[in-house]
């Protein structure tokens, strides 16, 4: 019996934006989800802006990443009930997509609000996830806020984490409501991710 040779490795994707996220990229059906967690205008909560870039190893923003936020609302509780399709704004799900390939420095724009406590060991913070080509594997991340460091001083999992490497998971807080979250692929600021 031959011995066959073994093929070569595959990169992913690049994932298909217009079926994810097909509103932002112009295509005329609804996306399932987008970067509008929440209304600005509805008062359940702090409205929040969250911008960023994912930041290859030559220092270069990702033009074809996706990001998905997943959190839990002000009250720290995290929705439970089935997203409605199309999307309504109105009802915050705690969940949201964007595509890094539409923006001029193909950054992510998500409007949400600010998280509550989920655990009193537990800081305000939000569940990042990632998809890219070239990544063979989904990327999981969490974003937490340089304004609550009492909070994140109490927080058990982000204490977990070398002290050196915890601040690639803070959102630096720019003006009021609003937070820049660069994710870095490699290099000395990598951001830390997780194995789930």
């Amino acid at each position: 019996m031959n011995t066959l040779p073994i093929t070569p490795s595959q990169t992913v994707g690049p994932f298909f934006a217009y079926g994810l996220t097909a509103r932002q990229y112009g295509y005329d059906y609804t996306s399932l989800m987008d970067g509008m967690l929440i209304e600005p205008r509805e008062n359940r909560g702090k409205i929040i802006y969250i911008t960023g870039c994912i930041i290859d190893g030559n220092g270069t923003s990702v033009s074809d990443a996706i990001v998905e936020l997943w959190q839990a609302d002000a009250q720290g509780q995290y929705a439970t009930e089935p997203i409605a399709y199309p999307p309504n704004h109105a009802t915050f799900t705690g969940f949201g997509r964007f595509g890094t390939g539409t923006t001029a420095n193909h950054e992510f724009l998500f409007t949400t609000l600010k998280p509550g406590f989920t655990a009193e060991d537990s800081a305000p913070h939000i569940n990042v996830i990632l998809f890219m080509r070239g990544s063979l594997r989904t990327l999981y991340t969490r974003l937490y806020f340089s304004d609550e460091p009492e909070a994140n001083s109490r927080d058990t999992f982000l204490n977990s984490i070398d002290p050196d490497r915890r601040s690639t998971l803070l959102a630096i807080k720019r003006t009021d409501g609003h937070y820049q979250f660069d994710i870095r692929l490699q290099g000395p600021s990598e951001t830390v991710f997780f194995d789930l």
